[in-house]
């Protein structure tokens, strides 16, 4: 994968906002390559069996591929914030990501995120925090405008574990996550959530579903359905396997989590 096509791929929503304006600096090295990517479609169109057909599915697969892309470096903006939440980078939450690049795209991918966080980061520094809070502010906006609902929550969990990368969220990253979500008009209580999706208690299981253990029975089975509606792997297959397969996951634990609550009351 190209960095080019990242970022060609990228600019048909993030150009004219703050987006944009983050990875502008980009543009300069990456330019040839963004507009020299070969078809997502093998072959050329013209020999197919129904050049219509055939171009319209071209055209799905660069919609799909475009919000994919979205995703991705939605991911690496909204991460360099996170990560430097707290004044420094910690090495468990950039191998992390590192990781994340490179078992779903190849050990050129982990690098050109790599390369992407470091530059954001240098941006950072010349921005000054405030600017910069009010930049990722501004570029969280311009994500709830484009991405849908389940696309959001996802990119919000993928945050979640970068913050869990060494073991512990401290406040300040806590703060950021809460502001980060509240900025994609996700609410604040999503984050509480999803850093319970791992825990083993009936405690935590009742804070992945945002309900109270004296919750009545119908409290919490609404409390689930919604849940398990907004977080459906299904929501987010457009995106690519690898983050379908991510969402599989935290569907999982939060089903474990319901199975919990349900055993402890007899349902």
């Amino acid at each position: 994968m190209a960095l080019g096509k990242w970022v060609g791929g990228y600019l048909g929503w993030i150009v004219f906002g703050p987006l944009g304006g983050l990875l502008g600096f980009l543009l300069g090295s990456v330019f040839d390559a963004a507009t020299s990517g070969s078809p997502l479609l093998g072959g050329d169109a013209s020999q197919q069996g129904n050049p219509r057909q055939d171009y319209e599915s071209y055209q799905q697969q660069q919609r799909q591929q475009g919000d994919r892309n979205s995703f991705l470096l939605s991911m690496l903006v909204l991460v360099s914030y996170i990560i430097k939440a707290d004044g420094k980078v910690m090495h468990s939450e950039m191998e992390l990501v590192r990781q994340m690049l490179r078992q779903n795209f190849g050990e050129a991918a982990a690098q050109q995120g790599n390369d992407i966080l470091l530059k954001l980061f240098d941006q950072e520094k010349q921005q000054g925090d405030a600017a910069f809070r009010q930049t990722i502010r501004q570029a969280c906006a311009q994500i709830a405008r484009n991405m849908d609902y389940s696309g959001r929550l996802q990119l919000l969990n993928f945050l979640v574990m970068v913050a869990q990368a060494d073991g512990q969220v401290p406040d300040v990253e806590l703060r950021a996550l809460r502001e980060v979500a509240q900025w994609m008009q996700l609410s604040a209580s999503e984050v509480d959530s999803m850093l319970h999706l791992s825990g083993d208690t009936l405690e935590d299981a009742y804070k992945v579903l945002g309900v109270s253990p004296s919750a009545t029975d119908d409290e919490v089975k609404r409390a689930y359905r919604k849940l398990a509606l907004e977080h459906h792997p299904d929501r987010v297959a457009k995106l690519g396997e690898d983050v379908r397969k991510a969402a599989e996951r935290k569907f999982q634990e939060i089903n474990a989590a319901k199975e919990k609550i349900w055993k402890a009351r007899g349902l």
